[in-house]
């Protein structure tokens, strides 16, 4: 199967769900949750990415995590993070009670699609002192990908990952967990990057943005994904979205959608005059709206 295949393949019974001018939604994905040691690249992030959920979730927003939320690669305990970050397991939680949640799986936590992985890893997170997080994961679907019904235009947008475009991560993606938690995930210490990752291997990452493009440009729908880690909003031409990630050096990137407008944004620690700190939030580009492509 091809890479054209494996994403339209990624759509087949996919949820629907509607895109009107009320609409708040909130796309993140690459958070990588990890068990908080040196591999945890979300570590450095954490307090920026729960302080950025704490502002969608006063705000209305509903929360789609567009794949690799947990390192489930390099770790083979939901236990072990869901304990590191219960704070985010925690509000992610209140997302889900107010029906303002979807999750889908990327190559990095594939196994969430086996609902087998789920009822066994449900027992060991929900330990007595916070139930919730066994909840979430025993009462939550994994998908995918998810599509977007607008409701002016009968335009739709179409949400997934992404590693369907990438033959290794996604056709090959026991050998590549294999690679990534027994070479790589060592190697790292020594500052090599994982060439096999599309999200540090630059060649890597072209190939699969223009898979992905050429998918969204002959589908003519508009395509968001993960995966690479490189922000961007698409153009007319090109509808081909990124939502970038969270393990940025500095900072993390998402996508907000309000209004039927696209826009991307990131969040990072900022310097008052007064040289106090402050989680701030800027605007890299947009709003791009639906209409535009209608």
């Amino acid at each position: 199967m091809g890479y054209y295949s494996r994403i339209s393949k990624a759509f087949e019974n996919a949820p629907v769900i509607p895109l009107t001018a009320d609409s708040k939604y909130i796309l993140i994905s690459d958070c990588h949750r990890g068990n908080g040691t040196t591999n945890d690249n979300f570590l450095k992030n954490q307090n920026l990415y729960f302080a950025a959920l704490n502002y969608y979730y006063e705000k209305g927003y509903t929360y789609i995590e567009v794949g690799d939320g947990d390192e489930l690669w390099e770790n083979r305990s939901m236990r072990d993070i869901t304990e590191i970050h219960s704070n985010v397991f925690w509000l992610l939680n209140k997302f889900h009670q107010q029906n303002r949640l979807y999750m889908l799986y990327g190559n990095h936590d594939i196994v969430k699609k086996r609902q087998q992985f789920l009822r066994r890893s449900c027992p060991v997170c929900a330990y007595a002192a916070r139930p919730e997080f066994g909840e979430i994961l025993a009462t939550l679907d994994f998908h995918s990908g998810l599509i977007m019904d607008d409701q002016e235009s009968g335009q739709q947008v179409y949400l997934t990952h992404g590693h369907q475009a990438d033959f290794l991560n996604s056709a090959l993606w026991p050998m590549a967990r294999f690679l990534v938690r027994y070479v790589w995930r060592v190697m790292e210490h020594f500052a090599f990057k994982d060439p096999t990752s599309a999200a540090k291997n630059n060649t890597h990452k072209e190939k699969t943005e223009k898979h992905l493009t050429k998918w969204a440009i002959k589908e003519n729908h508009i395509l968001v994904a993960g995966h690479t880690h490189r922000p961007m909003l698409g153009t007319y031409d090109s509808p081909y979205f990124n939502t970038g990630s969270c393990v940025h050096p500095r900072c993390i990137t998402s996508i907000e959608i309000t209004n039927r407008c696209f826009t991307l944004v990131k969040w990072l620690v900022d310097t008052k005059a007064d040289r106090t700190l402050f989680v701030s939030r800027e605007v890299l580009a947009g709003p791009i709206c639906m209409d535009d492509y209608c």
